[in-house]
């Protein structure tokens, strides 16, 4: 396309009568004015909370529940119309928030108390300066003057993982060092078992309230849909059986919401670049084949190198035959672990890791018996095979192949 055509082909994109009329009301930080299907979990932790308008600390909260059920986007809610209260009231109470997924927040406790730093005034270099003084400028920047302070630790397992409990032993413990100051914590996890595995001084400091967010039903989720998709679509846009057959996608994903809403704009986009002003089923369809292949060449490509090979490895055995068996893996792996020098992992260890992509939706792995000679397990690959060159790809890359 030269240039004069890309320019006519903008033009031509601008003049269009599009699908959208608002997109962000369908991305997973958008908070609406309304939540439905959360009134209890709103009064619930509304009532937790609400102390802070006292000027006096509120529990420390944990709320879990799976993906998309709802608990970031009802933190938020609660938290803004507490925040406009107490503006109203002319109260010193702030909430700041963080997600530990991202890297760039909370791979290790330092970085984690470098933004808290930050976020509250005072400069601190990326490195170099000892946890304890870290700390210290922390309590200095929040401790001048009588305020409240409620910190939303979203995905708060990633951080425990990345960066170990201690972080949130000295979290839970900082108003035994604050004068003026009060301080709080939000935990939000999709892990229903992480509490199980913290220090029990952790965990009695951290869940001194639980609030537990149940996933959605088919039923809900249409309503869920309905309320965005007219914030964020041209009225005549969606044609009648999308919400539905995307409220029953995302019930089937465990009641997830937010899937059910990136369905959604997803087939929105891919209804506009066809030059169309509907949005059918056959869109909601190729949108979910394309998230589908996106979450999966995602995970291939954060995988540890072990992983990495043992996923070549199936591909490549699998290429010659459908069905194939853990030994003609690992024979297949060994020479790949020696191409790339590494050191290769043990057939018990390549079983455990051939677990996992089955727990991930990868592959298909039956346990069979084969008598006396033990047990192995049949491998079938659970993805399109049009998806096969593209994981190669990311794979041959990351080996170095």
């Amino acid at each position: 396309m030269g240039g004069k055509d890309l320019n006519k082909f903008f033009e031509n994109y601008l003049n269009q009568d599009l699908i959208f009329e608002n997109k962000k009301s369908l991305q997973s930080n958008y908070t609406p004015e309304t939540i439905p299907h959360r009134d209890e979990q709103i009064e619930q932790l509304a009532s937790i909370l609400a102390p802070a308008l006292r000027t006096e600390k509120p529990s420390n909260v944990f709320i879990y529940g799976k993906t998309g059920t709802g608990k970031t986007c009802v933190t938020q809610y609660v938290m803004n119309q507490i925040i406009k209260v107490a503006q109203q009231k002319n109260l010193n109470l702030k909430y700041h928030y963080l997600n530990c997924k991202l890297k760039s927040v909370a791979d290790t406790e330092y970085r984690l108390m470098a933004q808290l730093c930050r976020a509250f005034g005072k400069e601190v270099p990326a490195t170099g300066l000892p946890t304890e003084e870290i700390y210290r400028i922390f309590i200095n920047a929040i401790d001048d003057k009588k305020q409240l302070i409620i910190l939303i630790l979203d995905e708060i397992d990633q951080l425990v993982t990345k960066a170990g409990d201690s972080i949130l032993y000295n979290l839970t413990r900082l108003n035994s060092e604050l004068t003026k100051c009060e301080f709080s914590i939000i935990g939000i996890s999709n892990d229903l078992m992480f509490t199980d595995n913290l220090d029990p001084r952790i965990k009695s400091s951290l869940s001194e309230e639980e609030l537990v967010f149940p996933p959605y039903n088919a039923l809900q989720l249409q309503d869920i849909l309905r309320q965005r998709a007219d914030i964020a679509f041209k009225k005549t846009a969606i044609q009648e059986g999308v919400i539905e057959k995307g409220a029953a996608y995302a019930a089937r994903e465990h009641g997830d919401a937010r899937r059910a809403l990136e369905l959604l704009r997803v087939a929105g986009e891919l209804a506009e670049r066809n030059n169309e002003n509907k949005i059918r089923i056959e869109h909601l369809d190729a949108a979910e084949e394309k998230i589908e292949r996106d979450r999966i060449l995602d995970i291939v490509r954060t995988q540890p190198k072990q992983f990495q090979i043992v996923l070549y490895s199936i591909i490549n055995v699998c290429d010659k035959d459908n069905k194939i068996f853990t030994g003609e893996v690992y024979e297949y792996y060994k020479k790949v672990c020696n191409k790339v020098n590494i050191k290769p992992l043990t057939q018990r260890r390549l079983s455990d890791i051939i677990a996992e992509f089955d727990m991930l939706g990868i592959i298909n792995a039956r346990v069979i018996s084969k008598g006396r000679y033990g047990r192995t397990r049949e491998i079938t690959v659970a993805i399109h095979p049009s998806t096969f060159p593209k994981i190669e790809e990311i794979l041959k890359e990351g080996l170095g192949l």
